[in-house]
């Protein structure tokens, strides 16, 4: 069989970028205007309208092809005119958006795209603890397709939908294509599904059926015209099983006429089940599979949002690293290579979209388009196992009816869209637990920094055995959790609000031991696996980030927070000294802490065998200081050291700032 295979043409490089002042300057893709001025906290950082130009040649394409510009992500709101026409607006800055302009293309064109991120009432997110980059930040092209193509002109997708589910060990995949050909049959066309094995083996083929659009489907302005359907059966299916064996088949579909590809697209399938206990936690495939992970956000310091496939590897293996099963993709829609990444290495997601902090009445319709940008770009990803509609949506406290309604709405959608898959809330920590918004979603969660914004680590505790108690069919998370931990700031005795090292790593040893204690959570996700921008805040010496990350913002130092973790989740054998960077001590003696995943410890001190321990996870020792101390820890083959000096005033510079730790709200 041969085909009209499709074809992208990537338009990168040699924009022309005009700041708010009307200054000129040549720029590549991706690029944000916020790479510097939304991380430092300064008064220069700017939301509004910049512009990008581009003059592109028209591209080679047949008579019987279609051409669409295709965006992956302007931030916030988008207007792309093309020579001088409007062509489209897109209000979400976070999710694929594209238009067909095959009309519309000349020898040359000028291409340009304002872009906003100004603000306003109507398009999410508005207030959150996090910068809200401008530009286009992710990649931009010409894809060219036949004329009768899969369908394209719905919220971003693919025109391909598969829904997997097994039975008595038989995997089933119920695979739905849509296109914009008016009547197949009439036309002599048909849909053929392939599912091929990992190795590329044909596994099943079958030709599809005509099927009616359900009603959802065609809401919104959707131009499939006829749909193909069919259902898969894979015997003895090898299922996609988290980070222990994520396995993963493809799914084609092919537009044939005859013996011809007209069109193909494709997607990785993964064959899973999954469901959540209120008593026993998540399971997958049937097997008790505890959700602990991290949450992260997509910037890196001195580039924003503008990050590169390359970062977003970087990012997957430090998490990979961590030994982490699960991530919650905060708090928007992330690139598409990403949820690619968390299929091909198993990490279980949480996706949501920005509807954040407040609740905007003009911005009701907003956050119903988001969840459907969300939900039809990434239904098929097999990573996915919940929708998060909302996060700390009850900080303001304003408009709590129209909130409530608009979250019961919001449920009701996000069931009719996916009905396969529960939704999630994640409430802000001083929303009581009998506030009707944390009844709507089918699972819950909580943003708790109880031992960091308030006093009291034990707190935790009692929260979750009083939830439990009381809502003993509620499935219950914890969605954010953590404390600021900066690397140049050290102390003897932590303490809550000290920003240093050693109380994050205090803080978080704590957690995990809690977490032990109450195995019916869900799901669990550190607030944040990497130190973000956040433009509001002015903490620890260093304004407009948030610290509470394991690992800093530039990905260069995994913290002593980092090694807890791995200490906890990871079978890479390893010892981890903690303190090296607290290099100057006061005192006669000092605490010394190891992480690591071996029972047995030793440690020496200038060559001289301080103490053995054995244990789990987290191994604390005392030392006689000397002037001068180098310091070994040893578990078999394996080791770690640093050296620390005994000095006799404690350094300032390893306290935090005073009037410099304010929060953001």
């Amino acid at each position: 069989m041969q085909g009209n295979k499709r074809k992208t043409q990537r338009l990168m490089e040699d924009w022309m970028f005009i700041n708010q002042t009307g200054k000129k300057r040549p720029v590549d893709l991706p690029h944000t205007w916020n790479a510097v001025d939304g991380q430092d906290g300064g008064n220069d950082y700017y939301r509004g309208t910049c512009v990008y130009e581009k003059t592109v040649a028209k591209p080679q394409f047949g008579e019987s092809e279609r051409v669409y510009l295709q965006f992956h992500g302007v931030n916030a709101s988008a207007r792309v005119l093309l020579n001088g026409k409007e062509i489209c607006t897109h209000d979400n800055g976070y999710a694929t958006f594209r238009v067909d302009v095959t009309g519309d293309l000349q020898d040359e064109n000028l291409l340009r795209v304002e872009v906003d991120n100004s603000v306003n009432q109507r398009v999410y997110p508005q207030k959150a603890d996090f910068t809200f980059y401008g530009g286009i930040y992710r990649d931009v092209e010409f894809l060219i397709v036949a004329k009768e193509h899969f369908d394209l002109d719905y919220y971003g997708g693919n025109g391909l939908r598969v829904t997997t589910e097994v039975e008595d060990g038989t995997g089933i995949v119920h695979a739905t294509a849509y296109t914009n050909v008016e009547s197949l049959k009439d036309v002599q066309m048909n849909v053929v599904f392939r599912l091929m094995d990992a190795d590329g083996n044909i596994v099943c083929e079958e030709a599809g059926s005509s099927t009616k659009l359900e009603h959802f489907e065609t809401e919104g302005g959707r131009t499939a015209k006829d749909t193909c359907a069919v259902t898969l059966k894979v015997t003895d299916a090898h299922l996609w099983n988290g980070v222990k064996d994520p396995y993963l088949y493809t799914l084609q579909a092919c537009l044939m006429r005859k013996e011809e590809i007209v069109d193909e697209v494709s997607c990785k399938c993964g064959i899973r089940t999954f469901f959540v206990d209120s008593d026993k936690g998540f399971f997958l495939n049937g097997v008790s599979y505890p959700l602990r992970g991290v949450s992260r956000h997509q910037d890196w310091k001195g580039i924003g949002n503008a990050i590169s496939y390359e970062q977003m590897e970087q990012d997957m293996e430090l998490i990979r690293e961590v030994g982490a099963n699960t991530i919650r993709l905060a708090h928007y829609q992330h690139n598409q290579y990403f949820y690619d990444l968390c299929d091909k290495y198993g990490m279980v997601v949480w996706a949501e979209i920005p509807y954040i902090s407040a609740h905007m009445p003009e911005g009701r319709e907003n956050t119903f388009f988001q969840m459907r940008e969300l939900i039809v770009q990434n239904y098929n990803h097999p990573c996915i196992v919940t929708w998060g509609i909302s996060n700390e949506i009850t900080i303001s406290g304003k408009h709590r009816a129209d909130m409530l309604d608009n979250h019961h709405a919001l449920q009701k959608f996000c069931k009719e869209l996916d009905p396969t898959r529960p939704t999630t809330l994640a409430c802000y920590a001083m929303c009581h637990p009998f506030h009707p918004v944390t009844k709507i979603s089918d699972l819950v969660a909580w943003n708790l920094y109880l031992g960091w914004y308030v006093p009291g680590l034990f707190l935790n505790d009692w929260f979750m055995k009083f939830y439990h108690w009381k809502y003993p069919k509620r499935a219950l998370g914890y969605s954010e959790y953590g404390a600021e931990g900066m690397p140049n700031l050290h102390s003897a005795h932590p303490r809550r609000g000290d920003h240093t090292e050693e109380y994050q790593a205090k803080y978080h040893e704590y957690m995990l031991e809690c977490f032990a204690r109450h195995p019916f959570l869900w799901s669990t996700y550190v607030w944040n696996m990497f130190d973000f921008a956040a433009d509001a805040r002015d903490q620890g010496g260093e304004p407009g980030m948030n610290h509470k990350g394991l690992v800093t913002f530039d990905r260069k130092i995994k913290k002593d927070s980092f090694y807890i973790y791995k200490a906890w989740w990871s079978d890479e054998p390893f010892v981890h000294l903690c303190g090296k960077r607290y290099e100057y001590r006061t005192g006669k003696t000092t605490d010394v802490t190891v992480y690591s995943n071996r029972n047995e410890i030793s440690l020496y001190n200038n060559g001289k065998l301080v103490e053995t321990k054995r244990g789990e996870h987290a191994f604390h020792f005392k030392v006689t200081l000397e002037a001068e101390n180098h310091l070994e820890v040893r578990s078999g083959a394996l080791t770690d050291a640093a050296t620390v000096y005994k000095t006799e005033q404690p350094r300032p510079e390893y306290k935090v700032k005073k009037g410099k730790s304010q929060n953001w709200v």
